[in-house]
């Protein structure tokens, strides 16, 4: 049976998408197309797997939320 991760999927000023792995610290990447970023997150998250080893609990996803901070 596969694991699953919560994938924040953000588009950047330049158009590309940017997508990180809150559970694995520093698990990134970047893509022009969905689906080349998620066959990139794919493998961005197999190998922070290899190096930082298997990570203990995992986080239920609940929700985003966009806050504006005033100027």
């Amino acid at each position: 049976m596969g694991r699953e991760f919560n994938v924040v999927v953000e588009r950047d000023a330049e158009g590309f998408y940017v997508a990180s792995v809150p559970t694995l610290h520093g698990c990134h990447t970047q893509a022009r197309s969905l689906d080349e970023l998620m066959e990139r997150i794919k493998e961005a998250i197999s190998l922070c797997l290899e190096v930082q080893g298997e990570t203990g609990d995992s986080l239920d996803f609940v929700g985003v939320q966009r806050v504006r901070l005033a100027s």
